[in-house]
């Protein structure tokens, strides 16, 4: 655990909105700390965290996890990288974390167990382990809902200083300690008034719906080809590598 803990990169531009938090967690992990110990310790200090923490032997075997945190306010937590992650972010978005488990639970007890997810519950499956919010004007969402990476990254690069994106999702995030171009994000917009994480935790939680999410409201974006996050973006011919960037489905006839 210490070393999957020691390869995270704090300076990456995507870690930036997490590090205040992250590092120093990461830190009283190094020590020696369960990961469930360590997200203990700095949930203390949030008191909007409406969870704790406790190690993955907690959660009863034949019970659904989603369930259980919902019934008891207990997250199960193993040591390693993806339960750090969605630690971390339980502590940064506590509100937008809780919706999604309520969802999660009322879709279980809805529906139960089954070996297919239904759409809503995929849906939100996806936006807790792999999405990425963007606070973007409408020209930029256009053209990422388009998969006009020409336009996205050609001329519209310099309207990325108008936008905000923060990454969201623990597997996400975890599969980035080791960068890959092909690395894809699930896009959420954010509509929120201001560009502070707390308004979009507040924002968030109080408008998620099971239903919207299954619509698939995302957009697909290759995060390293945001400017700035990748040297190697700054070049064009980043972007013409179409098993990466790749072009927008044809309609059907």
């Amino acid at each position: 655990m210490a070393q999957d803990i020691a390869a995270i990169d704090w300076t990456a531009p995507w870690l930036q909105a997490w590090r205040a938090r992250g590092q120093p967690l990461a830190k009283a992990v190094a020590t020696g700390l369960s990961c469930a110990q360590a997200l203990n310790l700095f949930a203390e200090q949030v008191p909007t965290c409406p969870v704790r923490f406790v190690p993955q032997s907690d959660l009863p075997l034949g019970q659904a996890y989603e369930a259980f945190i919902f019934e008891t306010q207990q997250v199960p937590t193993r040591d390693g990288l993806h339960d750090f992650f969605n630690g971390l972010c339980w502590l940064h978005f506590p509100h937008t974390k809780q919706r999604l488990n309520q969802l999660q639970a009322a879709q279980i007890a809805h529906s139960g167990i089954a070996p297919v997810r239904g759409p809503a519950r995929d849906a939100l499956t996806v936006f807790d382990e792999n999405a990425a919010l963007l606070h973007a004007p409408d020209v930029l969402w256009e053209a990422l809902v388009r998969k006009d990476w020409q336009a996205l990254f050609g001329p519209l690069r310099t309207v990325w200083k108008e936008a905000r994106l923060q990454l969201f999702g623990h597997a996400l995030l975890e599969k980035l300690v080791c960068p890959r171009t092909a690395i894809t994000a699930h896009v959420y917009r954010v509509h929120a008034p201001t560009m502070g994480a707390s308004d979009w935790d507040t924002s968030l939680a109080a408008h998620l719906q099971a239903d919207a999410l299954a619509s698939k409201p995302f957009a697909h974006l290759p995060v390293l080809g945001v400017p700035g996050w990748w040297p190697a973006n700054a070049y064009p011919g980043f972007y013409a590598d179409t098993s990466v960037f790749r072009p927008p489905r044809a309609a059907p006839r």
